[in-house]
């Protein structure tokens, strides 16, 4: 039987997902015939913070046994909305709520959720179908250019490929100061081969002058580091890359600064006074201060990162202002920003955030890091409003990350749809298309490590530090990267490779997932593996924008060990099918399952006659025209 309500049927929920401001959206739902309402069942409505509305539903009609009764809600509000259903029958009042993730029932359950965005709200083109490729830039590739000015305190290591530095001093810190050289010339030596990944966007993590090898304790907002070269050597770059149709964004630290940097100025290093050395100093009201100098506001209590205060006008000026440091280095060729720690920056330095960037052009970018559901999020007490047109582009699609991850390693399928089809369901759809996807980034381990070798969440730095993959778990790992891989560069949004992950790099947690990029050694094979998934994306035009829905029939996949979604499209859909299992799995009775598609033919892989064969851990496609 129909349940009462599903908001993946359009005809319960006319729109699909997050609406834009000022459309109306039809809601239906289907009772029994034998039940007779007092009144007409209402929607709820409201806000957080607002009273409820309730909105009368109406008989529009009948399916089977069922009396469908509907009404129009026209969204006026950007924001985030809560909902249910309720009626009245023999005096009793009934409530439809939300008992998974799309269906409604009469029992207890959660509100519905809708996402209300801007009317105006538009994304980047340019990063739309694009690939995207994280670098941290000290362990990616040294052009060998003698290094200048080199700051105090850094050690320069030669034996490139060497277990970065983990070990605390005497007072528990470490330092970080282990620097292996590479350089914006490195990266720009490598170009060509970033192209034949089909990568479009070149991601980079901290470049501003700084003196840890991470480079999130900023030093000098205006100054490229010294060991990655000059400010005109980052322009150079840029130009460079988009000659290739690569562009390059950049990772803003805006919640702190180092306390080694000119604007703290903790150690001394710089000869004008920073707000630790003086209450004089124009850097003073960045800051806040318990007892000067030596108690201070500090990101999660570490001395070494004195958070600022984001919204004090001098500071929003300088990052925000017209000459501030957002204008320059847009100016010099970066294509947008990666936002460290988003939820850690108010409303209001966001939006004083995004006016400057858009200032420069709408098709500059602006991705949050935002690890949990960014549409609901709420941080130190505040609702967030990241995704509603004023605020950001994109996030970091942490929750595809574990639900691919989860999924590969032999999770449940409905768990993993539902996590993907909640993630589609809240955001808009100009933030799903250049939503930030990815398996592996600087700050969690390696997928390769996660999906083939132990549990690391428990273990010590010295377990992860000389913990590689034997070569049984290594191939495990791999086969199962594959799967996670294919699905990362098929779903909505765009998927982002960690450098390394491509050639076979291992890395547990930081900063061994941060090895330097493995030159005369790669894994050649999985090379030309993505290289193949880049040039299959780049040939199907519904992944820059098409709408997503899973393969099922009767709620069931056409097998448990192949994950089936389409991407739809005009004037043809694809079908992805993605094997997670080292089976060949073969699927003879297409036609019987996808009854609403005609004309199916091959794309890519072995489909003959309604049979499909998917090889292990790998993929095939099939393009159908879809019939309803």
């Amino acid at each position: 039987m129909k349940p009462v309500y599903d908001t993946w049927d359009l005809g319960c929920k006319s729109i699909f997902g997050a609406i834009r401001q000022f459309e109306t959206c039809r809601f239906s739902i289907r009772l029994h015939k034998d039940i007779h309402p007092d009144f007409p069942p209402v929607l709820v409505l409201f806000r957080t913070g607002f009273k409820e509305r309730f909105i009368h539903m109406s008989p529009t009609g009948t399916d089977g046994d069922l009396v469908v009764y509907s009404c129009e809600y026209e969204a006026r509000y950007s924001d985030v909305h809560y909902y249910y259903f309720s009626y009245t029958s023999g005096g009793i009042r009934h409530y439809i709520k939300r008992v998974n993730c799309h269906e409604g029932a009469e029992q207890d359950g959660e509100l519905f959720q809708l996402t209300v965005y801007g009317k105006d709200y538009q994304t980047p083109d340019f990063l739309k179908g694009g690939i995207m490729y994280q670098i941290f830039p000290d362990r990616f590739c040294r052009s060998g250019k003698p290094k200048k000015n080199v700051p105090e305190g850094r050690v320069l290591r030669e034996d490139w490929g060497g277990t970065p530095w983990y070990r605390p001093d005497e007072h528990g810190h470490v330092w970080n100061n282990d620097y292996f050289g590479g350089d914006f010339a490195g990266i720009q030596s490598k170009l060509p081969y970033l192209k034949e990944l089909g990568v479009t966007c070149i991601y980079l993590n901290p470049i501003f002058e700084a003196h840890e090898n991470h480079r999130y304790n900023t030093a000098d907002y205006s100054k490229a580091d010294p060991l990655l070269g000059t400010n005109e050597e980052f322009a150079e770059l840029c130009r460079e890359a988009k000659k290739l149709g690569i562009s390059v964004i950049l990772d803003g630290v805006f919640s702190h600064t180092g306390a080694d940097s000119i604007y703290f100025n903790k150690y001394g290093r710089y000869p004008e006074p920073g707000a630790y050395q003086s209450q004089g100093s124009k850097y003073y009201s960045w800051y806040s201060f318990i007892s000067y100098p030596e108690q201070y506001e500090a990101w999660w209590g570490i001395d070494t990162l004195p958070n600022v205060n984001e919204n004090n006008e001098d500071y929003t000026r300088f990052i925000c202002g017209d000459e501030g440091i957002l204008h320059y280095w847009l100016s010099k060729g970066a294509a947008g920003f990666r936002l460290d720690v988003a939820d850690e920056l108010p409303d209001q330095f966001l939006n004083n955030l995004r006016r400057s960037v858009k200032k420069m052009g709408k098709e500059k970018l602006i991705i949050g890091e935002v690890w949990e559901d960014a549409s609901n999020k709420e941080s130190y007490g505040v609702k967030r409003r990241y995704l509603l047109g004023d605020q950001l582009d994109s996030v970091m699609n942490y929750p595809f990350r574990e639900a691919i991850l989860s999924y590969v390693r032999g999770g449940d399928p409905r768990s993993f749809i539902y996590s993907i089809m909640t993630i589609l369901e809240h955001y808009p759809k100009p933030t799903i298309d250049v939503l930030m996807n990815f398996v592996s980034t600087h700050d969690i381990e390696r997928a390769i490590n996660r999906l083939g070798g132990e549990y690391c969440d428990d273990k010590s730095k010295d377990w992860m530090a000389e913990r590689y993959l034997t070569d049984e778990q290594y191939r495990h790992g791999k086969n199962l990267l594959k799967s996670a891989f294919a699905l990362m560069y098929f779903l909505p949004g765009v998927p982002c490779v960690y450098y390394g992950d491509e050639a076979g790099l291992q890395g547990y947690k930081d900063p061994f997932n941060r090895r330097c990029y493995p030159w005369g050694s790669e894994d050649h094979e999985l090379i030309e593996y993505v290289k193949e998934l880049g040039r299959v994306r780049k040939s199907i035009p519904n992944l820059k924008a098409g709408r997503t829905y899973f393969a099922l029939k009767d709620g069931q996949l056409p097998d448990e060990r192949v994950m089936a979604f389409t991407r739809q499209g005009s004037p043809m859909d694809y079908i992805f099918f993605i094997n997670r299992t080292g089976d060949t799995v073969t699927l003879s009775n297409m036609r019987e399952f996808f009854t609403f598609f005609t004309n199916m033919e091959q794309f890519y892989g072995d489909y003959s006659d309604g049979t499909l064969v998917i090889p292990p851990y790998g993929y095939s496609i099939v393009k159908a025209k879809f019939t309803g």
